[in-house]
């Protein structure tokens, strides 16, 4: 039995790759955003409160939206065989992007002086860019694993082996 080995994509090759993963992830992503800014724009313009804490609780939210356009949408094909490790990954990751993002809209806000809701709105804007980068790489390397894919006498063994166990007789008890 002889095997060949395929030669490695080069680097512009998986970037190439990407493209539809990185299209998928910004639709998921901007239909959070556009949750987060609503939320964040009516929490600090409708109901006055702190930048800070609107920001906390509109990213909150989104978090919950983006996990179920990722989960059930972009990366339905991915591995879920442990949804509780998943899930886990997914909220430390999405915090750590809200760390950033916030960390960087109360540093505009209260080391910068930018107390206007216009300022507010971008720096939230740079923020929210900086996580996003944060959490793409997160989220693909960690979160929503892709299932590794089997080589030619990978597959050959499994088909041996689903063609024996179907092959043999099933006693009856």
């Amino acid at each position: 039995m002889t095997t060949t080995t395929e030669p490695k994509p080069s680097l512009v090759q998986k970037l190439m790759g990407l493209r539809g993963e990185a299209l998928g992830f910004a639709i998921v992503g901007l239909s959070g955003v556009g949750v987060n800014f609503l939320v964040f724009w009516i929490l600090i313009s409708g109901f006055g409160f702190a930048p800070v804490r609107s920001n906390v609780v509109a990213t909150l939210i989104a978090i919950g939206t983006n996990y179920l356009g990722y989960r059930y949408w972009l990366y339905k094909d991915r591995d879920a065989a442990s949804r509780k490790r998943e899930i886990l990954l997914f909220l430390v990751f999405s915090g750590a992007g809200m760390l950033i993002e916030t960390g960087i809209l109360g540093f505009s806000r209260y080391v910068l002086g930018f107390d206007s809701h216009f300022a507010q709105l971008v720096a939230k804007t740079v923020g929210l860019g900086v996580g996003t980068v944060f959490r793409f790489v997160s989220y693909r390397t960690w979160v929503f694993k892709a299932i590794p894919e089997l080589t030619e006498a990978e597959v050959v063994v499994e088909a041996e082996a689903a063609l024996l166990t179907a092959e043999q007789p099933q006693l009856a008890k």
